[in-house]
């Protein structure tokens, strides 16, 4: 327990000082985090890294120096498409030993996690209060499911997926993150001009957020559960790797893009 509550502390840490500062210490951040999830993802799925693989790095790496940190998006369908192009052909030449199931890991890997963890740099970059509703939306609301299931879960939610979550967990975790967005609201309105309609429309948005964080949570599970591991990593102590962390974060933050995208 000791390891598991250092290693969040370590962790909270590093994700306050870089989302603070903004920019490129975080563009760089979530490139590094990404390469490292998108490594976990194709070791669960293809059993360990494969030529094809390569391309998904490679096209990460591509897309947040030439879209996300020079904000060009022209350059996006010219590395995709030069993308798919080299995945084909791997798949060609390297048929014995890369299948398509490898060549469609590579690029569900690219959107699943670099892209949509890319989001966070242009969240940012919108506002510093927007920022951490990811976080919040996913963290609080595993957070309030967990106290609630363990208090009163009686119901399983997904057994197949995951036994441990229950329907009254579910609920309790929405209505934490209900509450705890609202209250964030207000504390931005009192103290960083945020306007008092967002009171509501962040408990809105809180409510959905924890929903998607809760599929998002599913949907790392169930593919750990097809690929027969625990965890995807070791990089957290305690916590598992980076998919293990961020896999609600990365259903929430869509959502939070598409808030900030209609409110500005």
């Amino acid at each position: 327990m000791l390891v598991r509550i250092i290693s969040a502390a370590v962790g909270i840490v590093l994700l306050l000082l870089f989302v603070i500062a903004g920019g490129l210490p975080l563009e760089i951040a979530a490139l590094i985090i990404s390469l490292i999830g998108i490594y976990e993802l194709y070791k669960a799925v293809s059993g360990e890294i494969k030529l094809v693989h390569i391309a998904g790095f490679l096209l990460d790496i591509a897309y947040f120096i030439l879209v996300v940190i020079t904000d060009n998006k022209d350059f996006f369908n010219l590395v995709f498409l030069f993308a798919v192009l080299l995945i084909m052909t791997v798949l060609v030449i390297f048929h014995k030993t890369n299948t398509i199931h490898d060549g469609a890991i590579t690029l569900l890997g690219f959107f699943y996690v670099g892209v949509m963890l890319s989001l966070i740099c242009r969240i940012r970059d919108f506002s510093i209060v927007f920022a951490w509703l990811p976080f919040i939306f996913a963290f609080v609301s595993d957070t309030g499911a967990y106290f609630t299931g363990s208090l009163i879960g009686r119901h399983k939610l997904t057994p197949e997926l995951s036994p441990h979550k229950s329907v009254e967990g579910a609920v309790g975790g929405i209505m934490a993150t209900v509450l705890f967005s609202a209250l964030y609201a207000f504390v931005c309105y009192k103290y960083y001009g945020l306007a008092p309609e967002y009171i509501w429309i962040l408990a809105i948005a809180g409510a959905v957020g924890s929903v998607f964080g809760q599929l998002g949570d599913l949907a790392a599970s169930s593919i750990k559960r097809q690929a027969g591991i625990k965890d995807y990593g070791k990089l957290m102590p305690g916590h598992g790797g980076v998919m293990d962390r961020f896999d609600s974060v990365l259903f929430t933050m869509p959502l939070v893009y598409i808030v900030m995208f209609i409110m500005a």
